[in-house]
């Protein structure tokens, strides 16, 4: 095997069907002159519309000279990566689909995708995730929620509540809990922390 190198190939596509192209894959497998398979690159199209002409860029990678190129319409090759989450336990969602709770092993096809990251008491997240021709299953990734959405009271007799802290007046403490107001007695209240907002606007 030779030294692996990036081509970069200008390429034009026509959808010759009659409907829609939505999201579709396909592999590239790069020849050399004795027709032995030394690299691999992928094609993603994206809404192209019956009878469209795209233009675009391919980059493929190979360890010898290319001579020949080959296209292949199908599932493209996938690559399993653990995706976690600090803290752990938050609901996993890949490009829209649910796929568990986090540490979660996926099965990720060549191209960009889209992480969401949900857990109650903090402020969901994204991360966008690049698979590439190269990558090798075995790899993981890990996001960090945000701050927490709602603040925490936490009361004298061991219990910690999370909610939105409403006002302090005198004696009384009230916090919105689910979408009830409760009110507590200053005294019962050991530790309020609150979490960062944005200021309302005008």
């Amino acid at each position: 095997m030779g030294k692996e190198r990036t081509y970069i190939t200008e390429t034009v596509a026509e959808n010759l069907s009659d409907k829609t192209i939505t999201n579709t894959n396909f592999s590239l497998y790069v020849f050399d002159k004795n027709s032995a398979r030394i690299g691999e690159g992928y094609i993603n199209l994206t809404n192209v519309s019956a009878g469209q002409t795209v233009k675009f860029q391919i980059t493929l990678s190979a360890s010898g000279t290319p001579a020949s190129l080959t296209v292949f319409a199908g599932a493209p090759r996938t690559v399993s990566i653990t995706v976690n989450s600090v803290p752990q336990g938050a609901t996993l969602t890949v490009d829209g689909k649910e796929a568990g709770t986090t540490p979660k092993i996926i099965e990720a096809a060549i191209g960009k995708h889209t992480l969401e990251f949900n857990k109650e008491g903090f402020n969901p997240g994204k991360f966008p995730l690049e698979i590439t021709s190269r990558d090798a299953s075995g790899g993981s990734v890990s996001y960090e929620l945000g701050n927490a959405a709602h603040d925490t009271i936490e009361l004298r007799d061991g219990s910690v509540l999370t909610g939105d802290l409403v006002s302090v007046v005198g004696m009384q403490v009230q916090v919105r809990i689910g979408g009830n107001t409760q009110t507590f007695d200053r005294n019962q209240v050991k530790r309020i922390l609150l979490t960062e907002r944005e200021p309302p606007s005008n």
